[in-house]
């Protein structure tokens, strides 16, 4: 079954690489869009959960190949996506999070966000390009609601996430009529980072911080790695085929005040 106008949100005879597919929201991504139809390569720099990501898929009976791939090293990001015979769409998901105001972000902090969340985007995207354009492809990045609004205590963080979505209004328009670029702006999601972090910070509150957390959205919870993927799902199908350039925040409510 192909794509059509009873159900655009197929994608069948689509190639997607998703960029941290080893866990979280990524594999969330990787799991929809193969249910889904398409075939997928996860890209990751942790070798032993991107691999099992693949397996799972493979156990599902889609087609998946995993690439390791370090967002931060042009020659790892370039080896990843050499190999790919036909694209369709991306989704640079990979990213990491860092509490701290500029008084308490070091300079090593700042750099390894910016390579990360900012440079593995752009490497993502530079490689990936070439195969978008033969194909008419879509890039679905991962941004946050830290570009949209200020955060307490998410300097570094909100500096790369406010880049990730202007470079999504830059592809765009660059690439007009040719390839699609939009961005996902979630508010907090519970993700096993979520956790990691409170074990590190919160020992013996983890319940009480995942609660002050959650409440943080005006819902009353964190939002799903699901609920993400489905809103990229809709932004790489045909269901958003005149949608370009833009931001979708998934908030929860935070943005309504």
């Amino acid at each position: 079954m192909t794509a059509t106008s009873d159900d655009p949100f197929r994608l069948d005879g689509k190639t997607a690489a998703i960029t941290g597919a080893g866990s979280g929201i990524g594999r969330a991504i990787a799991h929809l869009f193969a249910r889904r139809g398409a075939a997928v390569h996860v890209l990751d720099i942790d070798a032993t959960a991107g691999a099992a990501v693949r397996d799972e898929l493979r156990g599902l009976g889609a087609t998946a190949e995993f690439a390791p791939c370090d967002v931060t090293a042009d020659a790892s990001v370039q080896a990843a996506f050499a190999g790919l015979s036909r694209l369709d769409i991306l989704v640079n998901n990979a990213g990491i999070g860092h509490v701290g105001n500029v008084e308490t972000t070091t300079e090593a902090d700042f750099d390894r966000l910016y390579a990360v969340n900012v440079k593995g985007v752009y490497l993502g995207t530079r490689h990936a390009m070439p195969h978008l354009l033969q194909s008419g492809g879509v890039i679905c990045n991962l941004a946050s609601i830290a570009s949209l609004i200020g955060i307490a205590d998410r300097f570094a963080y909100s500096m790369t996430k406010g880049a990730v979505l202007t470079m999504t209004k830059s592809v765009a328009i660059d690439y007009m009529g040719r390839v699609r670029c939009n961005c996902i702006c979630p508010a907090r999601v519970h993700t096993p980072f979520v956790d990691a972090y409170l074990a590190k910070n919160y020992p013996g509150r983890e319940r009480e911080m995942f609660e002050q957390l959650s409440a943080y959205q005006p819902l009353g919870r964190m939002g799903t790695p699901d609920e993400v993927a489905a809103m990229a799902l809709f932004l790489c199908s045909e269901a958003s085929a005149f949608v370009t350039g833009q931001a979708f925040p998934l908030d929860g409510g935070k943005l309504c005040g």
